[in-house]
């Protein structure tokens, strides 16, 4: 089974001409309706992966919830570790007095958790590779977390972008310099899950259309290649644990964020 899947990743690779053109996001239906003049609709695979991701975290849910058995199964015994992780994430980060934000964490982590495994299933579309999808998220995340801020302290709030003791000579060059790092915030969080996920689909693009390629060459040849395919089977492995790796990492910083809102640190 784990031969067959990773052969299917070899020949889905090979297929694709360029390394970014697995990340390009086409359109499968459209559909163009006389209404207010021209108003078209298209499913693209980036919104058939997005609706896939999510009714997969559901579904996991629903598949785990032990419903008060006294022997859980293996689906709830993942689930349960999964929840303990990010409950001791959040709870390490805001702190127990602000748990009521935690329902947010959860569901943050398990969309980008399904959303980065769904890219890993042979000629599947990872749709946390899109700029749009990470700097989307990552903007929406900052202007709550701003907005937060704002309701919590009022005008207070802006002494954020001061530190502390610091000169009043020094406030019209440290306060702008404070501001373009706060900003940056939004920037900083998406393109990490971005590079960090494009990067490994690339290495996997290209390493799998080279092995393809010896493959398929002369006997001699394809009996040597298996010593670079278990260095391609790591890297898959890898990609998995990525997986789960960036999404923790994209909700201890959004946890981070939320505390400097609410604690102004």
């Amino acid at each position: 089974m784990i031969i067959y899947i990773l052969s299917n990743i070899l020949i889905m690779l090979y297929n694709i001409y360029s390394p970014l053109e697995q990340f390009e996001v086409s359109s499968l239906i459209s559909l163009d309706l006389p209404i207010f003049g021209q108003f078209h609709i298209s499913l693209t695979n980036l919104g058939l992966y997005t609706i896939i991701t999510i009714f997969l975290a559901i579904a996991f849910h629903a598949v785990a919830f032990n419903n008060h058995k006294l022997v859980p199964s293996r689906w709830s015994l993942a689930l349960e570790a999964c929840f303990a992780s990010v409950h001791g994430l959040a709870k390490s980060q805001l702190g127990a007095k602000n748990e009521r934000y935690f329902p947010f964490i959860y569901a943050l982590f398990f969309f980008l958790l399904f959303a980065n495994l769904n890219g890993n299933i042979p000629y599947g579309f990872t749709i946390t590779t899109s700029v749009i999808v990470c700097l989307g998220l990552s903007t929406m995340i900052l202007t709550g977390v701003t907005i937060l801020g704002l309701s919590i302290h009022k005008l207070h709030f802006f002494s954020f972008f001061l530190p502390a003791g610091t000169p009043l000579a020094l406030v019209p060059i440290l306060a702008p310099i404070e501001l373009i790092s706060y900003l940056a915030r939004a920037l900083s969080l998406g393109v990490r899950l971005l590079a960090n996920m494009a990067a490994g689909h690339s290495l996997m693009k290209i390493l799998g259309g080279f092995l393809f390629t010896l493959f398929t060459s002369s006997f001699l040849v394809s009996i040597l290649t298996i010593i670079p395919f278990t260095v391609f089977v790591a890297i898959v492995v890898l990609e998995f644990a990525v997986s789960f790796l960036q999404a923790y990492v994209f909700c201890i910083l959004t946890s981070s964020y939320l505390k400097d809102a609410i604690d102004l640190h």
